[in-house]
């Protein structure tokens, strides 16, 4: 044995090749944590010190080769100093280094996935051979950060510099096929075959059939790149790159500058300047956040899987109404392996849901992403139908039909006569207490909210909603059915709005003030899409529908009269009688028509001014800055109240939860954190600056006493 430890052990087998294996002994998966990485510098000690080595062959004892750093360990590195922050990258570089000036070659046998510094010391090695089944990829970039362990300097002398930009700046992972293809893999084998196939390559190495040094010495040169090559690939993904990630994302950019930098260096020197770069990134707001949304990810990851330990499979589903959302809740279903039921009172009706399915499909057919046959069995699995007959066999139902508690609650009633005992009943609504819609229900432990956001193929959030009489056990297996759908699910506390809605509204109540404070729309929704918003909340409204708005705005203000209750009428309201609906009939704030691919586009169309300008209040003189404060103080105080009033646990929840089902800006990671980011002291003067608006801009009991105590949403 020439090293055994509790995460590494490596051992001289007979035919001269030592055999290092990742094993974090306890875990379940492989982490690039302190004890792994301490390890593998002994590791190098023991190798540099063992005679009689011919080769090296790295491979993993888990499912997966390595995931990458322990981010949990990662942090406390980006809270040190730069000098410390610099000290402890350029340490773990010696080592990659180390493996990869071994005197003899080195091949990685890459089994699962393998990301960040997990790919990175697969670079290091000679060689990589990939099981079909490993995914690889440099992620760093969606966390605001760059490679730190050499990704951005190997991987361009192994694929190229313009590979390597799509690589490092999407921060996506590749299928073994793709990395083949531009080289950042040397051979493909089925799972069964990898290491045999690996110790292959590594003794065709040996045996001088493929020209090793030839190939270590590539990776440590500079580029073989002249001046008008490396500026024409450089500059134009800089320009490309920038229009992508937009300025709030600096990572990906700041990764192709230090490419370049280093295009005409070695290693020895291009490595500094990569941790140079990493350590400016690490200490940006961007990085911060995004670690922090990353955070909330796994948390909400951890939660469900722990919740759904228990739950037994799901087998068949169903759902109530065809339109486009039961269309929608149905491809997803079925798409994701689990068979459906569609019901609704007519054929018309079925067919606009399975036209909804089948559009979806379509889609992905002209992508390519499926082959006919695919989408033909996807198709078998909805079951469109007139009756009830079949329901008795069904473990889940989601009743999806118009948003009316009168026809909710007949239709939930009806449902439930014809379903087993053991079957769950849900409801996809967006705003109306569960509680209240299970009242006439004999089975009201077996009832839940289960709100979908729309369109339900694109938005990954579903709120999993709790009445006051829902058992755990439905809860449970509710979120089971969400994440078999590939959603991401979070389980919620009834009330208004529930979480997500709750925590809109007093968004676009701040905003249809504006409005009738004479403020242009166009200009509001230009400077919240500056903020980070994908879309200005006009431009929000009008994808909604004004008139779903209206209604919901209603329920929302029935259910929190102190600070969500408008003054009079709103713009909403005057917009709906002029028949301004939004996108569903193509006139609202802006007007909606078709490109040629049949894609909504808006314009501006003046005549909107006539309808809403009789109805301003005033005109206020009104700075760009003072816009994003009425804005998002009203969104910020209502998501403390969701964690005053337990609505959910933590503000991982709360943040997370607008970030996927609103598309809040990433790079702010949610009202909580932002709000942390404001400061406390900020925040109490902002809420005096604006108190004479009402109610909504009052600091919950909570935050004062956060500022108080001088306490934080997300403590350092």
């Amino acid at each position: 044995m020439i090293f055994q430890g509790k995460a590494i052990q490596c051992q001289l087998e007979d035919d001269g090749i030592a055999h290092l294996t990742f094993d974090i002994i306890g875990e379940s998966t492989n982490v690039f944590n302190k004890l792994t990485l301490d390890e593998l510098a002994k590791c190098l000690d023991s190798l540099k010190g063992t005679e009689g080595i011919k080769g090296l062959l790295l491979s993993s004892k888990k499912e997966q080769f390595i995931l990458g750093a322990d981010i949990f360990e990662f942090l406390s590195h980006f809270k040190k100093s730069d000098e410390e922050m610099a000290h402890w990258l350029t340490e773990i570089n010696a080592v990659f280094s180390g493996y990869e000036d071994l005197p003899y070659p080195t091949v990685t046998a890459i089994n699962g996935f393998a990301f960040g510094g997990g790919f990175e010391i697969c670079l290091a090695t000679t060689y990589r051979v990939a099981s079909t089944k490993a995914k690889v990829g440099l992620l760093e970039t969606k966390l605001g950060i760059i490679p730190g362990w050499g990704g951005t300097v190997r991987l361009p002398r192994l694929c190229g510099a313009d590979q390597a930009i799509e690589w490092i700046t999407s921060g996506k992972q590749f299928g073994a096929e793709d990395a083949l293809k531009i080289a950042a893999v040397d051979a493909v084998v089925q799972p069964e075959h990898l290491i045999e196939g690996s110790k292959k390559m590594l003794k065709r190495a040996i045996e001088g059939q493929l020209n090793w040094k030839k190939r270590v010495e590539e990776k440590v040169s500079p580029l073989k790149l002249n001046e008008v090559e490396s500026m024409m690939t450089f500059e134009t993904a800089k320009g490309f790159v920038a229009g992508v990630a937009g300025p709030h994302y600096p990572a990906p950019v700041a990764a192709i500058s230090l490419m370049q930098k280093a295009a005409t260096l070695d290693r020895s020197k291009a490595l500094p300047l990569e941790t140079k770069t990493f350590v400016k990134m690490a200490k940006s707001p961007a990085a911060e956040s995004l670690v922090t949304v990353f955070l909330g990810d796994q948390y909400l990851k951890k939660t469900s899987k722990k919740m759904t330990k228990e739950v037994g499979p799901i087998n068949q589903a169903a759902v109530l109404g065809a339109g486009i959302m039961g269309g929608g809740i149905a491809y997803q279903s079925s798409s994701k392996g689990t068979p459906i039921l569609m019901k609704d009172i007519n054929d018309k009706a079925l067919n606009l849901g399975l036209d909804e399915a089948a559009g979806l499909l379509q889609k992905q057919l002209k992508r390519k992403k499926i082959d006919p046959k695919k989408m033909g069995a996807i198709l078998n699995q909805i079951s469109p139908t007139l009756s009830y007959g079949d329901f008795k066999g069904v473990d889940i139902v989601v009743e999806a039909v118009v948003e009316n508690p009168k026809i909710k609650k007949k239709v939930l009633a009806e449902t439930e006569g014809h379903i087993s005992e053991n079957s769950i009943l849900a409801s996809n609504t967006s705003t109306i207490s569960i509680t209240s819609l299970a009242a006439e229900l004999k089975r009201p432990d077996k009832f839940c909210g289960m709100h979908f956001f729309n369109p339900v193929h694109r938005m990954p959030l579903v709120e999993i909603i709790r009445g006051e009489k829902t058992s755990d056990e439905t809860v449970a297996k509710t979120v089971a059915y969400a994440l078999k759908m590939g959603k991401t699910p979070i389980v919620v506390n009834d009330c208004p709005g529930f979480l997500v809605n709750r925590i809109l509204f007093p968004y676009l109540n701040a905003f249809i003030r504006l409005v009738k404070d004479g403020v242009d729309f166009k200009r509001i929704d230009k400077v919240m899409e500056k903020f980070g918003w994908p879309m200005g909340p006009a431009y929000l409204s009008d994808v909604v529908g004004l008139d779903t708005c209206v209604h919901a705005g209603g329920i929302m203000a029935q259910g929190f009269p102190d600070r969500m209750t408008n003054d009079g009428e709103t713009i909403s309201e005057i917009m709906v009688k002029a028949n301004r609906l939004g996108q569903k009939n193509g006139l609202g704030f802006y007007e909606y028509k078709k490109d040629k691919k049949g894609k909504l586009k808006k314009n501006l169309v003046e005549g909107v001014y006539d309808i809403i300008k009789p109805h301003y209040r005033q005109e206020i003189e009104i700075t760009d800055e003072e816009i994003v404060e009425r804005m998002m103080l009203p969104m910020i105080f209502e998501s403390a109240r969701c964690l005053e009033d337990k609505i959910v646990k933590t503000p991982a929840e709360v943040d997370m939860g607008l970030i996927l089902g609103l598309g809040f800006p990433p790079f702010r990671a949610g009202t909580l954190k932002y709000a942390d980011s404001l400061g406390a002291t900020n925040l109490e003067k902002l809420s005096k600056k604006y108190e004479q608006l009402g109610k909504a801009y009052e600091l919950p009991a909570s935050m004062a006493k956060m500022i108080k105590e001088n306490k934080l949403f997300y403590p350092l």
